[in-house]
């Protein structure tokens, strides 16, 4: 699986998040191997029997105890893990919602995504491009003309006057596919005068903060003023492209984002928990965010529940890593995803508009140029808002596998082959270089539980 997410937010925010004690509480498992009780609180239990044998019910329950390890050790106060193959569906809710709180974490407990939140805006955006409103390779001018005659800084670290002319207009594509020529950056956040310059403006170069931004109309002005940090089409830059295409879909749809979401992916879906903020009735539901501060190396809360930057509407509905959902919920948009744009009778997207987001749509030269971390590219590939698996180099990533991390700690994939969907959600910054040991044993235990 993909710890790029993980690294940018690492980077990006100069944080990490450490070890958390949950309360523990007495748990209920199905009949597996024997073994010791848990102590994690399972409140959301199992959506079902499993029986025809695509998972093995003793390798699940080997997967319930290594992911409650967790948080009998303290590591994390809560999390929810679903794993479906077919028509089988494994549900976990363990832990608490907060450290050393006495609330247990449920199956409908509401978590903040972050960037999985990009698929979604991505989905989006072929809805419009289905309907003609869009053209994946028409420069994004004519809707939005704050990005019109772009520049380009001659070197990453010059000052921001020595410029040359984009050699093409920004596109719908380039957007898509993190080919606009600005982005998140591994660096510092001070490292270059434009990397300074950006986070000054408050146009979300770090973790999702929504208290922070700018209205739309005002955020894409903000970036209009800076010089692109590189041809459009030359390179992959993360973040950046998706939260353009909230602002362009909104104006294409003539509808606030967070409008055209909710009535064309999350109604039809029945997405009732996803949004950009969680209402006032509804924040019990939300846990509590960690992260570690770096500069002080203490466990710390990035964002609480009451009163917290997702108790209330933001003036920016970000479109790389704003939202907030439920295990359920972002299921419904995994099953469409895997069903190729179809969930029951409802049709989101069609089949080749899903077929091409899935699709890596990188060149070798955009690959060697991203800056990222030595060999992410020699076996993934990117699409429209989604990582996919290009070539296999363990047992859990399948040539095919789609999905993508949040950096706040949550991870989504599908695979096609084995008509397979992960989630994981937990409510700690991923911290580290390399993908936590949390994020590696989930996906090892979800493919070891396959049983044919």
């Amino acid at each position: 699986m993909s710890g790029l997410d993980r690294r940018m937010f690492l980077k990006t925010a100069a944080a990490s998040a450490a070890a958390v004690a949950p309360t523990a509480v007495a748990l209920q498992l199905p009949k597996a191997e024997p073994r010791q009780p848990s102590k994690s609180g399972d409140t959301g239990g199992r959506e079902r029997t499993l029986s025809s044998g695509r998972l093995s019910r003793t390798r699940l329950g080997r997967m319930h105890e290594v992911m409650s390890g967790y948080i009998d050790r303290g590591e994390v106060p809560g999390m929810v893990t679903l794993v479906s193959r077919g028509d089988e569906v494994h549900v976990d809710a363990m832990g608490m919602k907060a450290q050393s709180g006495k609330d247990p974490v449920r199956r409908d407990t509401i978590f903040r995504i972050s960037s999985m939140t990009k698929p979604i805006t991505a989905a989006a955006t072929l809805i419009l491009i289905e309907e003609c409103k869009l053209r994946l390779d028409e420069p994004v001018d004519r809707v939005l003309p704050e990005l019109a005659n772009r520049q380009v800084l001659k070197r990453l670290d010059g000052p921001l006057d020595e410029t040359v002319p984009a050699k093409r207009p920004v596109t719908v594509r380039d957007l898509l596919t993190f080919r606009m020529g600005f982005g998140q950056m591994m660096a510092a956040p001070d490292a270059y005068p434009i990397l300074k310059a950006a986070n000054e403006l408050e146009i979300g170069m770090g973790p999702p903060s929504p208290a922070t931004m700018p209205a739309p109309d005002e955020w894409i002005r903000r970036l209009g003023t800076l010089p692109l940090t590189h041809q459009p089409g030359e390179l992959w830059m993360y973040n950046t492209g998706s939260d353009v295409l909230s602002v362009l879909i909104a104006r294409v749809s003539g509808q606030p984002f967070e409008t055209f979401l909710r009535e064309r992916i999350f109604e039809p879906l029945g997405m009732k928990d996803t949004g950009f903020s969680v209402p006032s009735a509804r924040l019990s539901r939300l846990v509590t965010s960690y992260w570690t501060n770096f500069k002080t190396a203490k466990v710390e809360v990035y964002d609480e529940a009451e009163g917290g930057q997702w108790s209330r509407p933001p003036a920016f509905p970000s479109g790389a890593g704003g939202l907030v959902s439920t295990i359920d919920d972002y299921f419904a948009f995994g099953r469409m995803m895997l069903n190729r744009g179809k969930y029951g009778s409802e049709r989101i997207v069609s089949r080749p508009s899903v077929e091409a987001m899935t699709t890596d749509q990188l060149t070798p030269e955009q690959k060697a140029g991203s800056g990222l971390v030595s060999g992410y590219f020699d076996s993934h590939g990117w699409g429209f808002g989604v990582s996919v698996v290009t070539r296999r180099t363990d047992m859990t990533g399948p040539v095919g596998k789609f999905g993508w991390d949040g950096g706040l700690g949550t991870s989504w994939y599908a695979d096609p082959k084995e008509d397979m969907i992960g989630i994981l959600m937990t409510q700690c910054a991923w911290t580290s270089p390399s993908p936590p040991d949390v994020c590696l044993d989930f996906w090892t235990s979800v493919y070891q539980a396959i049983d044919d």
